[in-house]
């Protein structure tokens, strides 16, 4: 093996960025192991994990390229290509889109305030590791900006105050940790191709968001805009300040004729005030809440549609031609890239099975449902949506071993994720059920047809590796519940 180490001084580029050029060098013939990343704390212990020495005055303002070959070519090019195939892959992500940077164009803004000066905006995307973001958020709001804060690790008491300053000046700060929106038909961050209609939505869950979004298309109806509030709004902390603020925003919006809700599990206290400010509102409002007692999120979608009064579809599912054979005490393991999906799934598995949750609690019977997009399993990688190794090494896991009857997984599409996840994802299906006849495999899938990935190119992919296949989560869960045979307890 041959290592080689640089540090790029004062080099910036963005960690989605870096994470997909490092995985594109890992792929290449002849490399053992890559990554290129920001010297961030957090990123020189990934780099230590993996063996290579950082220097010590490597910081986070500098970027860091690590590239390990096999055995040295007797020429002594082996690093010289994959340094050539880095440069050429930050060159590509750097390029600036065609008909841009003529002799004469003005020089690049160097600050949110002075960019939004040039242009006629309205929103600010900010994707910057978290606890450096503040500053920024604030110049953008000092602009008169709302803000999409996409990054995660902001402080509490900075999204609070971002939040406080944004409602002073009439602005809506969305996020932190905010994966997903859509203003006037624009996606940002992850989001989906769907069409535009009268359907407004308040979301603190990302990929909950994406999945009311796409049922929605797949009855006919379109969006207003989707605003991300970020996965703590609804915490007692924030109360819950920009969610009401987008429900303000979204009632005095003429084309929306209707409102949906949708967050993971919100605090007691603050469900009871968005359920009093809504009740306020000229423009109904639907709660999509993965809770029991609650309208999981296919329920919530469908009375959105009768209140509207249009016809609720059979949703797509696809079936697989072969027929698993059921054994009796054999476990249900989801394996999800969306937190609120795993929520949900979760949610509606222990009404279905009757788990005593104080008894026996989330993993009643080896059930077990997994979120790999938590901070947990993210630490210096990329989201599921982007990366799928951690969960493909454990559907191999989950397939080779004897406990596993059933597995459950779901596939997110939409700009911003993975460009053909069953690429990788239906060969190991395929694998997973080659030797394994009991073995069943359920995929809720969240898509639409214009996605850049197509909905049903990779619905057949899936079906062709021996997956059933469905539009709805909820009903993926519930068909998955239906070949859990349950053995004694």
């Amino acid at each position: 093996m041959s290592d080689w180490v640089e540090v790029r001084r004062g080099s910036y580029h963005d960690s989605v960025t870096l994470m997909r050029v490092s995985r594109s060098l890992s792929e290449r013939p002849g490399v053992a192991g890559a990554m290129v990343a920001m010297g961030t704390e957090l990123n020189r212990e990934m780099f230590g994990r993996m063996g290579f020495e950082v220097p010590a005055d490597a910081g986070p303002d500098d970027l860091v390229v690590a590239i390990r070959v096999d055995v040295p070519r007797e020429d002594g090019r082996g690093v010289d290509e994959a340094r050539e195939a880095l440069d050429k892959l930050l060159r590509d992500a750097s390029r600036p889109p065609a008909g841009t940077g003529v002799l004469g164009a003005p020089a690049p803004a160097r600050t949110t305030g002075s960019a939004a000066a040039r242009a006629d905006a309205t929103v600010a995307l900010l994707s910057v590791p978290g606890p450096h973001v503040f500053p920024e958020a604030m110049d953008a709001l000092d602009a008169g900006l709302n803000v999409m804060v996409f990054s995660d690790n902001v402080p509490l008491a900075q999204e609070i105050a971002l939040k406080e300053a944004a409602a002073r000046r009439g602005l809506i700060v969305m996020g932190p940790d905010c994966g997903t929106a859509m203003i006037g038909g624009a996606g940002l961050g992850f989001a989906n191709a769907v069409r535009p209609g009268p359907v407004g939505i308040v979301a603190a869950s990302g990929t909950g968001a994406q999945q009311v979004m796409c049922l929605l298309d797949a009855a006919g109806v379109g969006v207003t805009h989707v605003l991300g509030v970020g996965g703590r709004d609804l915490s007692p902390e924030v109360s819950g300040r920009s969610a009401l603020a987008a429900l303000a925003a979204l009632d005095a919006d003429p084309r929306t004729e209707l409102i949906v809700l949708v967050s993971k599990p919100p605090a007691p206290q603050v469900a009871d005030l968005i359920r009093e400010a809504a009740r306020r509102l000229d423009t109904p409002v639907v709660f999509a809440l993965p809770m029991a007692g609650e309208d999981d999120l296919t329920q919530a979608t469908e009375k959105t549609l009768k209140m509207l009064g249009r016809a609720v579809p059979e949703w797509p599912r696809w079936a697989a031609d072969r027929r698993p054979v059921p054994v009796a005490g054999r476990a249900l393991r989801g394996l999800f890239a969306g937190g609120t999906l795993r929520d949900e799934a979760e949610m509606i598995a222990r009404g279905a099975l009757g788990w005593d949750l104080e008894a026996r609690g989330a993993h009643a019977r080896g059930h077990r449902f997994t979120d790999f997009g938590d901070d947990a399993y993210t630490r210096g990688r990329a989201h599921p949506m982007i990366d799928p190794t951690l969960r493909l090494e454990a559907l191999a896991a989950e397939a080779s071993g004897g406990e596993c009857g059933v597995l459950l997984l779901d596939v997110v599409l939409g700009h911003g994720a993975e460009p053909d996840p069953a690429a990788s994802l239906a060969p190991a299906v395929a694998a997973a059920v080659k030797d394994r006849p009991d073995l069943a495999v359920v995929v809720s899938l969240c898509g639409t047809p214009a996605d850049p990935q197509d909905r049903d190119r990779q619905a057949a992919a899936l079906c062709g590796a021996g997956a059933d296949v469905f539009a709805s989560n909820a009903e993926a869960t519930r068909h998955a519940l239906s070949m859990v045979e349950e053995g004694p307890g």
